[in-house]
């Protein structure tokens, strides 16, 4: 009888979890930049640029790693603290500096940190995968950061209220999918509570 080939566990030191590490990296950044002269466009532009930078390396890391099987524990767990940190910093810093309603950003931030709480905390019984409407909340959340960075009140008028719109759309969207995801948790808790009979 011959021995399965053990399948060796990817290195920690991979392109995916660098691109991890430097999407933490820029949070500071994005903040600091964004903080330099609030109503100044360039600055303004430059927090959006490194931003975007940073949600795009979102994108990369999870298609390099599936793609090449570099898929590791490490991946797992700071891929999205990364990416919460980065939306959180973003959400906090507008509603600081008053161009977001705090209620925003204390909704959706309880949202995205008590989701990933839940997934950690039903880990044992199963893994909730994101579901298209969580990617749809995820999309929408970063085209209105992305526009409210730019800066609003240098935007032209159409701009502003396409902002607005993706705005609330993101609030709806981050509600509705949380509620979702708690009605998924219950069920794979229950599921798996029932197996371990």
């Amino acid at each position: 009888m011959t021995e399965k080939p053990r399948r060796v566990k990817p290195s920690n030191w991979n392109v995916p979890n660098v691109l991890t590490v430097l999407r933490i990296v820029l949070v500071p950044v994005f903040v600091v930049l964004l903080f330099m002269e609030p109503e100044n466009q360039f600055w303004r532009l430059m927090a959006t640029l490194v931003f975007i930078v940073a949600m795009l390396t979102d994108l990369a890391d999870g298609h390099i790693a599936r793609k090449y099987n570099l898929i590791t524990d490490f991946g797992k767990l700071w891929d999205p603290v990364a990416d919460k940190a980065l939306t959180g910093a973003a959400f906090v810093s507008l509603s600081i500096l008053g161009e977001l309603p705090w209620f925003f950003t204390i909704i959706i931030l309880l949202r995205e940190w008590g989701i990933t709480w839940v997934r950690a905390a039903i880990a044992k019984y199963g893994i909730m995968a994101a579901n298209k409407g969580g990617k749809l909340k995820t999309l929408t959340q970063t085209f209105a950061l992305i526009l409210f960075s730019l800066w609003l009140p240098g935007l032209p008028g159409a701009v502003q209220v396409l902002a607005w719109l993706l705005m609330w759309a993101a609030l709806i969207l981050t509600v509705v999918t949380g509620i979702d995801y708690l009605k998924h948790a219950w069920a794979i808790r229950r599921k798996g509570k029932a197996e371990a009979r």
